[in-house]
Formats: structure tokens, C-alpha cells, sequence
């Protein structure tokens, strides 16, 4: 156990050095990108929570993100508080939601549950036009110009990237010591069999509510991050399709693996905001005519990458790095 402990610490460490040394070696809009990788990441970290480990299907998680979103940009514009300053307090309104959600969730499971959770991603939209006054209506409420903190100076694209992924960092490091403890393994019993969780006295109604106000909390964060890099909150700030993007990149990451969702959040950005390059690169193999241009070709790269990774990956990246790194690990486990 102790090993396995060295091991993880290990790991992480590696990936502070990483995140802490990016920003050397890659231009000040890549760091935007990486930046906006990390906004999925945190939010996927979330979903992996609800889902991964408690078996509960969402696909609205694209409202607590917008949930976050909102709540940063009423504080920053209509009661002048800081940007950085809003991130927590969009966590807990989101989680909260997820509370609420979470207490009628209770009586369904299953696809029921996806198709509540979607209806809820589907509606929210309109919930700032009703209330225009107060949320800015179609035209959106402005979340400002991000600024430096703590004293570091530097450019608002690697600032931006710098406090997204310590965030994040924090956020991963949170997710791992609450999954590896009591917590976790309840929610793995709830999601292999809630009879039998039931029978060894599982409080199944506060577990899964905690899921879900958990991984609702991880999305508001997410979502203040990514108001406050736009620096505007709209209705289309949050599509529909983004709550189906973050269940393609939590499978795509990989069903309880928190690391394998950086490759997750990584894929489903870089998909959707590349798919044009992917489309040229294709154009140029033999056999292929592929017209980056033309209308809905980026769906189509899209859709077909993706079923190209889950062929080959088809337990996600999580599951790749399991693969690749049992034989180390069987050894080091063997000589301990």
C-alpha cells in the first residue's frame, strides 16, 4: 500500500513539473488552448464522480457549467468583485443545483436518469432570456478582463493558464483523496450492486446526492473558468452539445480513471476546435477526398476520430496507461 502511495505521489509530481514547465516551450495562444484543456479537465474530474465511480448517468452537466459561468459574471459585473474571488462561490451555487437535482434523481437510474439530466441541459438556456434583467438576456453579461493576482506578472493567456491548472491540480488532488477513501469505495458498491450496498447499510440517499453535488461543484468551476476567459456569458456559452461533449470525453478518458481525463478533455477540445486541421491532414492520404470547407465536415471528423480511438482504446486512455503500466507496477508490488 505504501508503495502503491509512493507511486501516486510520484505521478503527481511528475504533472505539477509538466504544468508548471508548459508555458516555457509553447506560444502565448497555445497556452490559452491548454488553458481551456484544463477547464475540461476539471469538469470531466466531476462527471468521473457521478458517474465513474456512482454509476449515475448525466448528460446536463453543461448546465452547472453554465450555472458557474452565471454566477462569476453577476458578481463581477453587478457587484464588483474580483474574477478569481468568484470561482469558489460559482462552485457551491453549482453544487447546490446538484443537490437539488440530485434529491428527485433518487427515484430513477439508468437512461431515465440521462434523460432527465438532458432535459435539464436542453432547458437552461433559456432560463437568461426569461430573466433578462438580471442575467443580461440574449446579449449576455460581461465577466470584464481577467487580472493578475499574488503578484505574478505576466502575459493574460499564461496567467489564464496558470490558474486553471492549479486549480485543477488542487481539484485532482482533492478527487483522489476523497475516491481512494470510504467514499470511493461506497460509491463503487452503489454502482456494481445498490441492493447489496443497501443490505450492508449504505445510506444510498446521501451518497448519491453527494455525488452529485460534488461533481456539480467541479462544473461550476469549470464554468466560472471558462466565463472568465471569455470574458462574456451568453445562453450559447453553454450549448447543448457541450453536456454530450463531456460524456464523450469522460469515456473517451476513460470510466473512473481521474488522470486518463486529461487525454479526455485534451480529445473533445482538440476535436472540436480542430477538426478543419485533422480534415486537411486527412485530404492528403491516398484514396481520401476530404474538402475542409464544406459545411459539417468538422462533425464528421469528429465523430469519425472518435469511433477510431474507442476502437482502438476502447477501455479509454485511463485504461491504456493501466495496461502500459502493470508490468512496473506488478514488479515494484512483487519485490515490496
Amino acid at each position: 500500500m505504501r508503495r502503491k502511495l509512493g507511486l501516486e505521489a510520484l505521478a503527481f509530481l511528475v504533472l505539477v513539473g509538466v504544468v508548471a514547465y508548459v508555458p516555457h516551450v509553447v506560444s502565448d495562444f497555445h497556452s490559452r488552448e491548454l488553458a481551456q484543456v484544463g477547464m475540461y479537465f476539471i469538469a470531466l474530474i466531476g462527471l468521473n464522480v457521478l458517474t465513474g465511480y456512482s454509476g449515475q448517468i448525466s448528460l446536463g452537466h453543461g448546465a452547472f457549467m453554465a450555472i458557474g459561468g452565471y454566477t462569476s459574471a453577476v458578481l463581477i459585473a453587478d457587484h464588483g468583485l474580483r474574477d478569481v474571488w468568484t470561482i469558489p462561490i460559482a462552485g457551491v451555487v453549482a453544487g447546490i443545483a446538484g443537490l437539488l437535482v440530485g434529491l428527485p434523481a433518487l427515484r430513477i437510474s439508468g437512461m431515465y436518469l440521462a434523460l432527465v439530466t438532458f432535459g435539464i441541459a436542453v432547458a437552461f438556456p433559456q432560463l437568461p432570456k426569461k430573466y433578462g434583467h438580471f442575467l443580461g438576456g440574449s446579449s449576455g453579461k460581461s465577466t470584464g478582463l481577467y487580472k493578475s493576482e499574488f503578484g505574478i506578472h505576466t502575459t493574460p493567456n499564461h496567467w489564464l493558464y496558470y490558474l486553471t491548472w492549479v486549480i485543477a491540480l488542487v481539484l485532482l488532488a482533492a478527487a483522489w483523496a476523497l475516491l481512494r477513501g470510504r467514499m470511493g469505495r461506497t460509491l463503487q458498491a452503489l454502482r456494481d450492486s445498490e441492493v447489496a450496498a443497501v443490505s450492508s447499510g449504505v445510506n444510498v440517499a446521501l451518497y448519491k446526492t453527494s455525488a452529485f453535488g460534488i461533481s456539480a461543484f467541479y462544473a461550476g468551476v469549470a464554468g466560472s473558468l471558462f466565463g472568465i476567459a471569455s470574458f462574456l456569458v451568453t445562453p450559447d456559452s453553454f450549448p447543448i452539445l457541450l453536456s454530450v461533449y463531456l460524456v464523450v470525453g469522460l469515456v473517451a478518458g476513460g470510466l473512473g480513471s481521474l488522470a486518463g481525463a486529461i487525454g479526455g478533455a485534451a480529445l473533445v477540445f482538440y476535436l472540436d476546435n480542430h477538426a478543419d486541421a485533422v480534415a486537411r491532414w486527412a485530404n492528403h492520404l491516398p484514396g481520401l477526398s476530404v474538402d475542409p470547407k464544406q459545411q459539417g465536415i468538422s462533425s464528421v471528423v469528429f465523430g469519425a476520430v472518435l469511433i477510431l480511438v474507442m476502437l482502438v482504446l476502447p477501455t479509454g486512455v485511463g485504461g491504456f496507461l493501466r495496461r502500459v503500466l502493470r508490468p512496473l507496477t506488478s514488479r515494484l508490488y512483487t519485490r515490496s
